[in-house]
């Protein structure tokens, strides 16, 4: 590895220690080798990511920057830009499949447009762009003992965790224009989603915190379906699945407890209970 490759790594391990708040406790279980790659794709991840949600920039110098997204992608061997070198070098020691960027574009293209989802399945077309998409890279570092549904596995996963991403997030979410839940979910539990004075969630009824139950619910299948992958991957690397899973799945169970923690706030897991599922991962154990 060259020293401009080795620091391209270092640069995007830098950028995901610093904002992969949840995935970093599940990263640094890998060796040093598929650390540095899954770093190099959440880096790249994360930018693309970030277009999406700049509030700063119109929606057409959005649609500009994920189109130079594209491009870059289809010229990685001739970049100098220290994300892209990495993701470049992973893509050639690993069976990255790089058109999964490609999906996550799309997603992010859908919030750009304020994309509403009128059915679950209308929705999981969503999840799959944004999260599957994420899933099946990470499973090119990884490897996994042959199984013809192991990617399936792996997107199930990730539309598992972005599922639970939409119901802690719903209030700032709505803030910002955009609603991730069904239309027909929000119909058949009467719930019209709005803030109140104070910027809280409004669910006088309860039918709100009804509707995050059935979504909850819902989430545990596609998590039952997504970690039958681990069983498929090494020790180090079912580690780093299950760990970051086990957060996403806690965080679940939090919001499934007592929906109304999210209408408030932006719930998360302290970070010794992040911890604690990473370090039970490790020994083999679900978070």
């Amino acid at each position: 590895m060259t020293a401009s490759v080795q620091e391209a790594y270092e640069r995007c391990e830098a950028i995901t220690r610093d904002q992969a708040r949840n995935f970093y406790y599940g990263i640094r279980l890998l060796r040093p080798q598929r650390r540095a790659a899954l770093c190099a794709l959440y880096a790249l991840a994360r930018r693309i990511d970030d277009i999406g949600d700049d509030p700063e920039q119109p929606a057409a110098e959005k649609a500009i920057a994920l189109a130079r997204v594209r491009r870059d992608l289809a010229n990685l061997s001739t970049s100098s830009d220290a994300v892209l070198v990495a993701v470049g070098d992973a893509a050639r020691r690993y069976p990255v499949p790089l058109e999964a960027f490609g999906e996550l574009v799309d997603g992010v293209q859908m919030d750009i447009d304020g994309r509403r989802f009128a059915s679950f399945d209308e929705l999981a077309v969503y999840c799959r762009c944004v999260a599957g998409s994420i899933g099946r890279l990470c499973l090119g570092v990884f490897g996994s003992r042959p199984d013809p549904h192991a990617a399936e596995y792996a997107d199930a996963l990730g539309i598992a965790l972005q599922q639970t991403n939409i119901l802690r997030d719903i209030r700032e979410d709505l803030g910002n224009g955009r609603v991730y839940l069904p239309q027909d979910d929000l119909d058949r539990f009467g719930v019209r989603l709005e803030l109140d004075a104070r910027g809280v969630l409004a669910d006088a009824g309860g039918a709100l915190s009804a509707l995050i139950q059935h979504s909850a619910r819902r989430a545990r299948g596609w998590y039952a379906d997504g970690l039958r992958l681990v069983p498929l991957l090494d020790g180090r690397s079912a580690a780093c699945a299950t760990a970051m899973s086990g957060i996403y799945r806690r965080l679940l169970e939090h919001i499934a407890a007592d929906p109304p923690r999210v209408y408030d706030r932006r719930l998360s897991l302290s970070g010794w209970e992040k911890a604690g599922v990473a370090a039970r991962a490790l020994t083999g154990r679900a978070g």
